[in-house]
């Protein structure tokens, strides 16, 4: 009995314990962050999707807008603010960024758009997005806001809704060297 207690309260402090760990390796920057956007309702985007048209997307709701104001407030207090921020431009993530990290700071960056269907143009993207992340040099973190798909083909990991995924470059692509979990 007693092993199964401590099994289960061992999954309840886990991700605290994830997260203060996270944190610690923002502190001193020149990290990169895979954040994935906040909570949206729904699963897949509309027929009739336009990347250009966030009327014909998936959104934030007002609790992911909390969410993405929550996140950026404790980015600012935790490990201050981002040197820089790259975007999916999927509105959803868009308005993650702009809504954590100032309107102005967050650039688009379309290789961490939904990945293709098609292997050869998933693969360029990622390619690119490590190739962005091999040649980040900053002092301070790059933060990469985009969706689920991108980050569990680049890292194995299947993060929630406005999770941040901490890595840095490996021989056979990412380490994952942290989380934080936004709730």
């Amino acid at each position: 009995m007693r092993l199964v207690l401590a099994f289960l309260c061992s999954l309840v402090v886990s991700p605290a314990l994830a997260t203060e760990a996270g944190w610690a390796l923002l502190r001193d920057g020149g990290r990169v962050v895979l954040l994935r956007h906040a909570m949206a309702p729904g699963t897949a985007d509309p027929a009739d999707f336009d990347i250009g048209k966030c009327s014909t997307q998936r959104n934030l709701s007002g609790r992911g807008k909390q969410q993405a104001e929550r996140i950026g407030a404790l980015f600012a207090a935790r490990a201050g603010d981002p040197e820089r921020v790259l975007t999916s431009r999927y509105c959803r993530a868009r308005d993650t960024a702009r809504i954590a990290f100032e309107n102005d700071k967050a650039e688009d960056f379309p290789p961490l758009d939904q990945l293709p269907a098609d292997p050869a143009a998933a693969k360029a993207a990622n390619d690119a997005v490590l190739a962005e992340i091999r040649a980040f040099s900053g002092s301070g973190n790059l933060v990469m806001v985009t969706h689920l798909e991108n980050i569990k083909a680049l890292t194995g990991v299947s993060p929630r809704e406005g999770e941040a995924v901490i890595v840095a470059p490996g021989e056979d692509g990412l380490r994952t060297l942290g989380r934080i979990i936004f709730n």
